[in-house]
């Protein structure tokens, strides 16, 4: 047996009620069934904080023995890469 909750909101701003209304229009649903579209989206999607890239990349070969360090470049500008030089 599935146990079903129910939400409302209250005070909605109209601008986001007519989006709504035309997002649902858009994808031939209620308004309802859009809702519960963008919140279970919302959900799925926050699988929690976002991983930056260099963090993702070090954890990947942690514990592997590689211990060299590797500059910071954040706050750098960026620069168009000369592929032209020999």
């Amino acid at each position: 047996m599935m146990i079903v909750a129910q939400l409302v909101v209250r005070q909605l701003d109209e601008d986001v009620k007519s989006g709504l209304q035309r997002r649902a229009r858009v994808h031939g649903r209620s308004m309802e069934e859009e809702a519960r579209e963008i919140l279970r989206d919302a959900v799925r999607s926050d699988r929690g904080a976002p991983v930056r890239l260099g963090t993702a990349i070090a954890s990947r070969f942690k514990g592997i023995g590689i211990n060299c360090g590797a500059v910071e470049l954040r706050d750098y500008p960026v620069r168009v890469a000369d592929l032209d030089a020999p």
